[in-house]
C-alpha cells in the first residue's frame, strides 16, 4: 500500500484540508495523482497493462452561466481510458467543476471543450466529455446489473482485508458467468472516508467458488485505497488466483459529492463499459 507520508503527490492534495471555493473557473484547481504510485503495488507494468478500460465519471452538479448572467444546468459523463498516467483526485476535481458556477460561458459547447481540454491536459490522455441536460432522461439508463448476484450466499466473515490465498475455483468446470455484489465498500486512500459501490464480475474460465467470491469483495471493508486502485487489485488478483480466459470487473460506485466513479477493466480490447445507473446512484 502506498504510504501517504511518502507520496508527495498526495500530502499535496486538498483531500483531508479545509478549502474554499473559487469564485471563477480555475482549471489548475485539478489535481492530478499518478496511476503508478498504486500500480506497482500489485506488480503492474505501466507499459504493458494487463488490461483495457475506462473510468467513467458521473457529474451531476455542473453548472455555469450564459453569456446574459442566466445559470445553466447539465448531467455530465467523463471517460478516462486506464491507460492515463494520472487520475484526478476526486476532492480538487469537484472544486474545478464548482469554479464553473459563477463563470460565463457563450454556449454549452464552450463548457464541454474546456472541460475535455483541462481533464486531458491533466490526466495526460484524451478524456471524452458529454453534457446532457436535465431533462434527457435516457442519457445514462437507469437499470439493474446484469448477471447473478451472490449477496444472499450464507457466509462467515472475520476477514476485512484483502490478502491472497482467498479466491478459490469450485470445478474445473469451463463456464462463463456474471456475477454482482452490492456488498464492496473499501475507504479513500487519504481520508479514510467509506466508499460504497456494486460490482459486476463477467468471466471465462473455470468456475469460481462463489463463496469465496463474496468473501474477498467483503474483506475489501477496512481497505484503503482510491475507487480506480480498488478495481484494477480485484481485478489482478482475480486473473491470478482463477486464470479465467476472459475476465471484465466494472464498479459503479455511489456518488459524493456530486461525483461518482465507475472504473471498468477488461481483459478484452474492444470492450467498453455500459454506463447505467443503479438506485444506489
Amino acid at each position: 500500500m502506498t504510504d501517504y507520508n511518502n507520496a508527495p503527490e498526495l500530502k499535496a492534495s486538498v483531500l483531508g484540508k479545509t478549502t474554499e471555493y473559487a469564485s471563477q473557473y480555475d482549471a489548475t484547481l485539478l489535481h492530478p495523482i499518478a496511476r503508478k504510485l498504486n500500480r506497482d503495488q500489485i506488480s503492474v507494468n505501466e507499459k504493458k497493462l494487463p488490461f483495457f478500460g475506462e473510468d467513467t465519471w458521473t457529474g451531476y452538479e455542473l453548472s455555469w452561466l450564459n453569456s446574459k448572467g442566466k445559470p445553466q444546468v447539465a448531467v455530465a459523463t467523463f471517460t478516462f481510458p486506464c491507460q492515463s498516467s494520472h487520475i484526478i483526485e476526486s476532492k480538487s476535481f469537484k472544486l474545478y467543476l464548482n469554479s464553473f458556477n459563477q463563470t460565463r460561458f457563450d454556449s454549452q459547447q464552450t463548457v464541454q471543450q474546456h472541460l475535455s481540454e483541462d481533464l486531458s491536459a491533466a490526466s495526460q490522455c484524451q478524456v471524452i466529455v458529454k453534457l446532457y441536460g436535465p431533462d434527457e432522461f435516457n442519457c445514462i439508463p437507469f437499470t439493474a446489473l446484469p448477471g447473478t448476484c451472490i449477496d444472499d450466499l450464507d457466509v462467515d466473515v472475520d476477514t476485512y482485508s484483502p490478502s491472497k490465498g482467498m479466491l478459490r475455483t469450485e470445478s474445473d468446470e469451463c463456464v462463463n458467468e456474471t456475477l454482482y455484489s452490492h456488498l464492496l465498500k473499501s475507504n479513500c486512500l487519504i481520508t479514510s472516508q467509506p466508499d460504497w459501490a456494486s460490482i459486476v464480475i463477467s468471466y471465462e474460465g473455470k468456475k469460481v467458488c462463489r463463496e469465496s467470491l463474496l468473501k474477498y469483495l467483503i474483506s475489501f471493508r477496512d481497505h484503503n485505497e482510491f475507487h480506480e486502485q480498488c478495481v484494477e487489485r480485484i481485478f489482478c488478483d482475480i486473473k491470478r488466483d482463477l486464470n479465467p480466459s476472459k475476465l471484465e470487473v466494472y464498479a459503479r460506485y455511489t456518488r459524493r459529492g456530486g461525483l461518482d466513479i465507475n472504473p471498468f477493466r477488461s481483459t478484452e480490447q474492444d470492450t467498453t463499459s455500459i454506463n447505467i445507473r443503479i438506485n444506489r446512484q
